[in-house]
């Protein structure tokens, strides 16, 4: 069965992973979980060949990786596929940011580790999330499905994180038993800064707590990461922006306010820039 919104991509056919392959996951603005349940399959990924085999649970996250590249299914390959949008991706991080400061140290053992072979209660977890959106795209999609399938997705997120909670902070961190790096520690405290004040939007004022310089804090970052400090402080900032506008009635004027900005004009600047919409046309257009 193969089904799909403009949100979510779900098939557990052969013909629909070569469909979502060449039409959805070429794109990064999408994340994709595939449960393999029988046989195996073999895909060029990130400059390798990877075999994702029975009970193996393969990720691919929105921005951080690259498009599935050729592959090849061994005859009995059975497998359940979840495609999701990234502004769901985006939401589930940016919940869970507000709650466990090292959630950038899982997307990173994510990138590096796209397979997780996974124990028979987290396969029935994942087929309960991929029955329950199966009924969801098989009714009449309303506003109240959308919301559901959004509910429906993250719950299956949140799932896996909670799985691989103590695997993904101790690859990143490393173990009690290796001293963690200064760069490590200093990555680490700049994440909790900027979860602990998201409003401030200015290097310098990082740097300043942490005692270091800009220049250094940035380069800090993107050794870590892959981004440098500015580009995390935008992410968070926008991923809050996008909250507010997507899921709250509350007024642009609020939201600006909530967020510290000047004012609603400097707001709706900011959304234009990163956005290239103004506020009102992002919120309208979320909920198309």
């Amino acid at each position: 069965m193969t089904l799909f919104t403009d949100l979510i991509f779900i098939t557990d056919e052969k013909d629909g992973f070569r469909e979502c392959r060449e039409k959805r996951t070429t794109s990064v603005a999408t994340m994709t979980t595939i449960l393999c349940t029988g046989g195996y399959i073999d895909v060029y990924y990130r400059g390798e060949m990877i075999r994702i085999g029975k009970d193996d649970l393969f990720i691919r996250i929105p921005d951080f990786t690259q498009p599935l590249g050729p592959y090849e299914m061994s005859p009995d390959f059975e497998f359940k596929q979840v495609t999701i949008d990234t502004s769901i991706y985006e939401q589930i991080m940016y919940d869970h940011m507000r709650v466990e400061p090292n959630w950038w140290a899982k997307q990173e053992y994510i990138k590096r580790n796209p397979i997780f072979h996974i124990n028979e209660i987290s396969i029935d977890f994942f087929n309960t999330y991929f029955h329950l959106l199966t009924l969801q795209l098989q009714d009449r999609l309303s506003d109240y499905r959308r919301q559901i399938l959004r509910f429906i997705a993250k719950g299956a997120m949140m799932e896996l994180l909670n799985y691989m909670d103590k695997i993904a902070i101790t690859a990143s961190l490393g173990t009690p038993h290796r001293a963690v790096s200064q760069g490590d520690y200093i990555f680490h405290e700049f994440m909790h800064l900027l979860q602990e004040h998201p409003h401030e939007r200015e290097v310098q004022w990082y740097a300043k707590h942490l005692e270091i310089t800009p220049k250094y804090l940035s380069e800090v970052c993107k050794s870590k990461s892959g981004k440098s400090a500015s580009e995390w402080i935008t992410e968070v900032t926008i991923s809050e922006l996008k909250h507010y506008l997507q899921n709250t009635t509350i007024p642009i004027r609020e939201i600006a306010k909530i967020m510290a900005f000047p004012n609603a004009s400097f707001f709706s600047q900011y959304t234009k820039k990163h956005l290239h919409m103004t506020p009102n046309h992002f919120r309208k257009s979320s909920h198309e």
